[in-house]
């Protein structure tokens, strides 16, 4: 009985110790742990640029539209009937060639009836002239004519001058609208569209013809057509050159130079129509093409260039962070054109400024920027 009181006496020992040696080791490890100091982690450093202007050229590419220089649609100003033609399409023609005659038997009469009161009016007033003439002489002898028979002899003869001058401009007019029935061509140029045959009855526009006779283009030199929206309008000088290609040959460049400008806006596109002229005196080019254009459009004054990353486009505004005594500020910017990354900003801003690089709405408004690194454009 004696010993298993010892034994249980020495196992309670050995718990104690055991519990305590735990103890000590706990504590020690918790002290140790409690005394390790912390890592430092240094702040991020926001990269920062100088803000300073320069120039940015870029260009515009468009769509346009080669049209004829000069372009005609040519009708019978008299009712007629086609006699004969003598072009056709594709024909070149000059200024002044004949391309067609008409038939009107009415204008000829009409200009025969003319032709013959002209005659009939000059052989009146050669009489009435006569006998003034004569009268007039014999006057001379006083007491002969009384002056009241030459003055009804004066006044006979200058009324038989008017209906003879009547008459003649009456054949004037018959005559130049005879000259209608030969239709010439305005300007130099090629046939396009001819559609009219011999013995076909033609007219003015509405009056027997509803589509005209031919159609002529100058074609040595062409427009070239294109719209530029409203926000590339600034940037527009005449005489600039511009290129473009047609997909007939895709592979070659064409040149040609701003020769007009609208100077207003259509205001269903909202852009400035743009015409240039193109020499095309081999006829490589045909009015209709779509011509695919490339205008330069120069900087004609120094701006703010900025990277892109500097802009936040956010639901409120568009605008980059200036760092201002070591503070954070919100300058609102207007966008302009963009090249390689870079961009064109306009706004509360200063040569100098410092704007931060990779610019997000995170970095808030006002908020403390101390770690600060300057990097090139």
């Amino acid at each position: 009985m004696m010993n298993k009181v010892l034994e249980f006496i020495k196992m309670g020992s050995l718990v104690v110790i055991l519990v305590s040696l735990g103890s000590s080791c706990g504590s020690s490890e918790g002290k140790a742990e409690i005394n390790k100091a912390p890592t430092k982690v240094d702040a991020p450093a926001y990269e920062v640029l100088a803000l300073k202007k320069d120039k940015i050229s870029t260009s515009f590419r468009s769509p346009g539209e080669l049209i004829a220089y000069r372009q005609v649609d040519l009708y019978a100003k008299e009712v007629s009937f086609v006699k004969q033609l003598f072009v056709d399409v594709g024909s070149q023609v000059k200024t002044g060639q004949l391309l067609a005659t008409m038939d009107a038997p009415e204008i000829s009469t009409r200009l025969a009836a003319s032709e013959s009161r002209v005659k009939s009016q000059e052989a009146i007033y050669q009489a009435s002239k006569s006998n003034y003439d004569r009268l007039f002489e014999t006057s001379k002898t006083p007491g002969t004519i009384s002056p009241n028979d030459l003055e009804q002899a004066a006044a006979r003869k200058n009324s038989d001058m008017a209906q003879l001058e009547a008459a003649r401009s009456a054949l004037k007019e018959v005559t130049i609208t005879r000259s209608y029935l030969e239709i010439r061509a305005p300007f130099n140029g090629v046939i396009t569209t001819r559609n009219i045959q011999p013995g076909a009855y033609v007219g003015p526009s509405g009056k027997g013809s509803e589509f005209p006779l031919f159609t002529l283009q100058q074609q040595d030199k062409l427009r070239l057509i294109v719209s530029v929206p409203e926000a590339y309008t600034g940037y527009l000088r005449n005489l600039d050159e511009v290129n473009f290609t047609v997909r007939a040959m895709p592979h070659e460049k064409f040149r040609a130079k701003i020769a007009r400008l609208a100077g207003a806006l259509d205001l269903k596109l909202r852009s400035e129509r743009v015409e240039m002229d193109v020499s095309n005196s081999a006829k490589t080019l045909l009015p209709g093409m779509i011509a695919e254009v490339d205008i330069p459009m120069p900087a004609r004054d120094s701006s703010f260039i900025i990277a892109r990353t500097a802009i936040v486009n956010s639901q409120e505004k568009i605008f980059v962070i200036r760092i201002r005594n070591n503070k954070a500020e919100w300058v609102s910017v207007t966008r302009g054109r963009e090249l390689n990354g870079q961009t064109e900003i306009s706004g509360d801003l200063s040569t100098g400024d410092l704007i931060v690089k990779q610019a997000n709405e995170e970095i808030r408004n006002g908020s403390v920027i101390k770690n600060l690194k300057t990097v090139a454009h």
